[in-house]
Protein backbone atom coordinates (compact mmCIF):
# COMPACT_ATOMS: atom_id res chain seq x y z
CA UNK A 1 0.00 0.00 0.00
CA UNK A 2 2.84 2.39 0.79
CA UNK A 3 4.23 1.88 -2.73
CA UNK A 4 0.91 2.84 -4.30
CA UNK A 5 0.72 6.03 -2.27
CA UNK A 6 4.28 6.96 -3.23
CA UNK A 7 3.59 6.21 -6.91
CA UNK A 8 0.40 8.29 -6.87
CA UNK A 9 2.25 11.16 -5.15
CA UNK A 10 5.00 11.04 -7.77
CA UNK A 11 2.49 11.02 -10.63
CA UNK A 12 0.55 13.93 -9.15
CA UNK A 13 3.76 15.90 -8.58
CA UNK A 14 4.89 15.27 -12.18
CA UNK A 15 1.45 16.23 -13.49
CA UNK A 16 1.43 19.42 -11.38
CA UNK A 17 4.94 20.35 -12.57
CA UNK A 18 3.95 19.74 -16.20
CA UNK A 19 0.83 21.88 -15.93
CA UNK A 20 2.80 24.61 -14.17
CA UNK A 21 5.50 24.60 -16.84
CA UNK A 22 2.92 24.69 -19.65
CA UNK A 23 1.11 27.60 -18.00
CA UNK A 24 4.34 29.53 -17.48
CA UNK A 25 5.36 29.10 -21.12
CA UNK A 26 1.94 29.80 -22.59
CA UNK A 27 0.57 32.53 -20.29
CA UNK A 28 2.78 33.30 -17.31
CA UNK A 29 5.46 35.47 -18.86
CA UNK A 30 3.62 37.24 -21.69
CA UNK A 31 2.08 40.68 -21.44
CA UNK A 32 0.05 42.45 -24.09
CA UNK A 33 1.67 45.59 -25.44
CA UNK A 34 -0.66 48.60 -25.46
CA UNK A 35 -0.73 50.33 -28.84
CA UNK A 36 0.44 53.60 -27.24
CA UNK A 37 3.41 51.96 -25.50
CA UNK A 38 7.00 52.70 -26.58
CA UNK A 39 7.37 48.92 -27.09
CA UNK A 40 4.73 49.22 -29.84
CA UNK A 41 6.86 51.67 -31.85
CA UNK A 42 8.17 49.85 -34.91
CA UNK A 43 11.07 51.10 -36.98
CA UNK A 44 12.17 50.07 -40.46
CA UNK A 45 15.80 49.95 -41.58
CA UNK A 46 16.28 51.57 -44.97
CA UNK A 47 19.33 52.53 -46.98
CA UNK A 48 18.98 56.03 -45.48
CA UNK A 49 18.63 54.86 -41.85
CA UNK A 50 15.81 53.97 -39.50
CA UNK A 51 12.31 55.20 -40.35
CA UNK A 52 9.35 54.92 -37.93
CA UNK A 53 6.30 53.05 -39.22
CA UNK A 54 2.76 54.13 -38.42
CA UNK A 55 1.18 50.91 -37.20
CA UNK A 56 -2.57 50.57 -37.65
CA UNK A 57 -4.41 48.06 -35.47
CA UNK A 58 -1.28 47.11 -33.53
CA UNK A 59 -1.50 43.93 -31.48
CA UNK A 60 1.62 42.84 -29.67
CA UNK A 61 3.02 40.75 -26.84
CA UNK A 62 6.33 40.74 -25.03
CA UNK A 63 7.99 39.35 -21.93
CA UNK A 64 10.91 40.38 -19.77
CA UNK A 65 12.02 36.76 -19.43
CA UNK A 66 13.54 36.51 -22.92
CA UNK A 67 14.60 38.88 -25.70
CA UNK A 68 12.83 36.61 -28.21
CA UNK A 69 9.26 36.82 -26.92
CA UNK A 70 8.23 40.01 -28.77
CA UNK A 71 5.57 39.37 -31.44
CA UNK A 72 3.40 41.86 -33.29
CA UNK A 73 0.66 42.08 -35.90
CA UNK A 74 -0.36 45.33 -37.55
CA UNK A 75 -0.99 47.05 -40.87
CA UNK A 76 0.52 50.00 -42.68
CA UNK A 77 -1.22 52.03 -45.32
CA UNK A 78 0.51 52.92 -48.54
CA UNK A 79 3.20 50.29 -48.25
CA UNK A 80 6.67 50.58 -46.79
CA UNK A 81 9.06 53.43 -47.46
CA UNK A 82 11.50 52.84 -50.30
CA UNK A 83 14.78 51.11 -49.59
CA UNK A 84 13.62 48.64 -46.93
CA UNK A 85 16.58 46.44 -46.03
CA UNK A 86 15.86 42.75 -46.80
CA UNK A 87 16.48 40.23 -44.02
CA UNK A 88 18.25 37.00 -44.98
CA UNK A 89 17.18 33.71 -43.40
CA UNK A 90 14.04 34.84 -41.54
CA UNK A 91 12.69 32.29 -39.08
CA UNK A 92 9.36 33.30 -37.54
CA UNK A 93 9.28 32.06 -33.97
CA UNK A 94 6.17 30.36 -32.66
CA UNK A 95 4.15 32.40 -30.20
CA UNK A 96 1.59 31.34 -27.62
CA UNK A 97 -1.61 29.77 -28.95
CA UNK A 98 -3.81 32.49 -27.49
CA UNK A 99 -2.11 35.21 -29.59
CA UNK A 100 -4.43 34.58 -32.54
CA UNK A 101 -3.24 37.15 -35.06
CA UNK A 102 0.25 35.64 -35.33
CA UNK A 103 0.76 32.26 -37.04
CA UNK A 104 4.50 31.54 -37.35
CA UNK A 105 4.03 28.46 -39.52
CA UNK A 106 1.89 30.32 -42.07
CA UNK A 107 4.24 33.30 -42.07
CA UNK A 108 7.19 30.97 -42.64
CA UNK A 109 5.44 29.29 -45.57
CA UNK A 110 4.52 32.66 -47.07
CA UNK A 111 8.13 33.82 -46.80
CA UNK A 112 9.31 30.64 -48.56
CA UNK A 113 6.79 30.95 -51.40
CA UNK A 114 7.27 34.69 -51.87
CA UNK A 115 3.77 35.65 -50.70
CA UNK A 116 5.53 37.82 -48.09
CA UNK A 117 8.99 39.29 -47.83
CA UNK A 118 11.21 39.71 -44.79
CA UNK A 119 12.79 43.04 -43.92
CA UNK A 120 14.93 44.27 -41.05
CA UNK A 121 13.05 46.41 -38.59
CA UNK A 122 15.83 47.04 -36.12
CA UNK A 123 19.29 45.56 -35.84
CA UNK A 124 20.52 44.68 -32.35
CA UNK A 125 17.24 45.51 -30.64
CA UNK A 126 18.95 43.62 -27.83
CA UNK A 127 22.46 42.16 -27.95
CA UNK A 128 22.63 39.55 -30.76
CA UNK A 129 18.89 39.93 -31.50
CA UNK A 130 17.28 41.62 -34.51
CA UNK A 131 13.64 42.64 -34.99
CA UNK A 132 12.32 41.16 -38.24
CA UNK A 133 9.13 41.99 -40.15
CA UNK A 134 7.22 39.86 -42.64
CA UNK A 135 5.53 42.25 -45.05
CA UNK A 136 2.56 41.32 -47.25
CA UNK A 137 1.49 43.23 -50.37
CA UNK A 138 -1.89 44.08 -48.80
CA UNK A 139 -0.23 46.00 -45.95
CA UNK A 140 -0.28 43.31 -43.26
CA UNK A 141 2.92 43.06 -41.22
CA UNK A 142 3.98 40.48 -38.66
CA UNK A 143 7.04 40.96 -36.49
CA UNK A 144 9.26 38.92 -34.19
CA UNK A 145 12.72 38.96 -32.64
CA UNK A 146 15.36 36.60 -33.98
CA UNK A 147 18.93 35.79 -32.99
CA UNK A 148 21.49 37.04 -35.47
CA UNK A 149 24.83 35.52 -36.42
CA UNK A 150 26.86 38.70 -36.12
CA UNK A 151 28.90 37.60 -33.12
CA UNK A 152 31.71 35.18 -33.99
CA UNK A 153 31.79 31.78 -32.34
CA UNK A 154 33.60 31.96 -29.03
CA UNK A 155 35.50 29.32 -27.18
CA UNK A 156 35.28 28.42 -23.52
CA UNK A 157 38.29 30.59 -22.60
CA UNK A 158 36.96 33.86 -24.05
Amino acid sequence: MTGKIAAIALILAALGAGVGMWYAQEYGFYDRIPADSPRAQVMLQTADGAVPLTAIGFEGIDADSSPLRWRACFRVEGGLPDGAQPFDAPTPLIGPNWFDCYDAEQIGQDLETGAARAVLSQSEIRPDVDRVLAVYPDGRIFGWHQFNDKTPERGVMD
